[in-house]
């Protein structure tokens, strides 16, 4: 149980369990922190092709400039999560927001791919300290079951919320101002969070956390960072030495912490907890979840500015119907999870986006508004129920004083999700487009630079007469579009997999709070009761 200083001694748990005054106003500044995460990882797609013409990164640094935020958060969330749960999870969160804002400004005036690369992986430092930390803080805030899951419903629907605010907002600042502004957009949310946050968030941590232990810390950065990075190279180079190597060491790296978990007695990462089923099954389904959507979301932007040659305003509002899907549907996903059952609402809603992007397979350079907004909103609708309703049960299955590091499992499957999306479905997009057929008469170097990305493409036609630069430009477009297209066939079979694993690995979960205990199938053959978790959703 967790101590705060209004909560008493750790055994009082009749004191523990009254509702906490302020508790609403301090989700409001909680959400702040989720909002600006989904700000962020919106706006960078669409400032893609304004930093590639600025930047002039090569094709492997524009996916870097991608990703690289998700392999560095993905390795450190368990071990920020945990540092909450031991010096304090608000206290945390304020160190966080603050170097976020900071480094934000360092992006945004970035001069050199290599120097967004570095500060696009600071920020991912800044960023491991954000998500996990407002969903355990929600977790202490709210201790009625029905409550959380409004709380977490709310939370989930802010999320979405961010994702359709940074495309509009995007799209608003880039038709006014430079690429840099997407990123400066930042810091008058961050300033207010840690203003009005010091006075309303309370302060909650593990009463007896024992050692953050750096040894484990290493080992998870190294090992999700190293299998991570092999993934994507080998996607493009194919399996050198070097790469394979790297591979070797992170698997090495996470077997070590694995192991060292179950021997510390207080271990960054409770590893037993994935010994319950649903715990289990609901970081799946997220890793698979986004896995399959990233790259659809990485390269949409892309697609709608350099092929259908949209303005960036135009652009966001065209991503805007799959917020809005998700916002509702998050909202409902408690509600409709507690009539129907926890595991037809995710694996519902998962299927329900597979079958989405199996209609995406189609997108062509003529494909409608209508049409793209309709598959958006129904992306949109599938994913809030799914990820709303697997979060509060992760977030519920542990008990309060592990809520951190729980939290960060749940955030790293999203961010390492993200990171294979788009290192896998992005190298798919890069190779097919690469193979382009180039116009005759086009200079050697000119046809280099054209091969590096669309945008590349697209900066290197103003150098050619009218005649070829048309051709090279509908002769990459083309390409690239048909890459996109097997990407998102890929994506689909990704996500109707995940389905399938939800329906069987949520089998007999219900919304409710009691904490995740270890199952074994002796267990479930002793006692044939569904498992009672936390709800998600409104």
């Amino acid at each position: 149980m967790t101590e705060t200083a209004a909560s008493g001694p750790a055994g009082s748990a009749h004191v523990d369990d009254q509702p906490r005054p302020g508790r609403w106003l301090a989700l409001a500044v909680l959400v702040l922190a989720v909002l600006l995460v989904g700000v962020d990882a919106t706006v960078l797609g669409l400032a893609t092709p304004f930093l590639s013409e600025d930047l002039k990164p090569s094709g492997t640094q524009l996916l870097w400039i991608g990703d690289i935020y998700s392999f560095v958060i993905a390795g450190l969330l368990v071990s920020m999560g945990s540092l909450g749960d031991r010096i304090g999870r608000k206290k945390l969160l304020l160190i966080g927001s603050v170097a976020f804002g900071g480094l934000s400004v360092v992006c945004a005036y970035s001069t050199t791919p290599e120097m967004m690369i570095a500060a696009r992986a600071l920020l991912g430092v800044a960023g491991a300290t954000l998500m996990p930390s407002t969903l355990a803080l929600i977790r202490n805030l709210f201790h009625d079951p029905k409550e959380r899951s409004l709380a977490v419903g709310i939370w989930g629907a802010m999320a979405s919320a961010g994702t359709a605010v940074g495309p509009v907002l995007g799209g608003f600042l880039l038709g006014h101002f430079w690429w840099g502004s997407v990123f400066l957009i930042n810091l008058p949310v961050m300033a207010l969070l840690v203003v009005v946050g010091i006075r309303v968030i309370p302060e909650s941590r593990h009463p007896d956390p024992g050692p953050w232990d750096i040894p484990s810390v290493a080992l998870s950065l190294v090992g999700i960072v190293g299998v991570v990075y092999a993934i994507k190279e080998a996607a493009v180079h194919g399996y050198r030495g070097d790469i394979l190597a790297a591979g070797l060491i992170g698997l090495l790296a996470l077997f070590v912490f694995v192991r060292r978990q179950l021997s510390l007695d207080s271990p960054l990462l409770n590893m037993k907890l994935f010994h319950h089923r649903g715990f289990s099954g609901a970081v799946l389904a997220d890793l698979l979840t986004i896995l399959g959507l990233s790259g659809l979301v990485f390269f949409l932007s892309q697609f709608l500015q350099m092929v259908q040659v949209r303005s960036p305003l135009n652009a966001g509002l065209t991503e805007l119907p799959a917020a809005v899907g998700a916002v509702g549907a998050g909202l409902a996903a408690g509600y409709v999870a507690r009539r129907l059952s926890v595991r037809l609402v995710v694996a519902g809603g998962l299927a329900i986006v597979g079958l989405s992007l199996v209609g995406s397979t189609t997108l062509h350079a003529d494909t409608g508004t209508a049409s793209i907004g309709l598959i958006l909103f129904v992306v949109g609708v599938g994913a809030g129920f799914s990820f709303t309703v697997t979060a509060d049960v992760i977030l519920s299955s542990v008990p309060k004083e592990e809520a951190g590091a729980a939290s960060a499992v749940s955030e790293t499957a999203y961010e390492l999700g993200a990171a294979l999306g788009i290192a896998l479905l992005g190298s798919i997009v890069t190779g097919i487009y690469r193979d382009f057929p180039a116009p005759p008469g086009i200079p050697a170097g000119t046809e280099a630079a054209a091969r590096e990305s669309l945008g590349g493409a697209m900066e290197a036609a103003k150098d050619l007469p009218a005649h070829q630069a048309t051709a090279l430009v509908k002769s990459a477009q083309h390409s690239f579009v048909d890459g996109l297209d097997i990407a998102v066939g890929v994506s689909a079979v990704v996500l109707l997999s995940a389905a399938v694993a939800a329906w069987f690995l949520l089998r007999g979960q219900e919304l409710g709070n009691t904490p995740a205990q270890p199952e074994t199938a002796a267990d479930a053959e002793r006692d044939p009761q569904p498992e009672t978790l936390g709800g998600g959703g409104a």
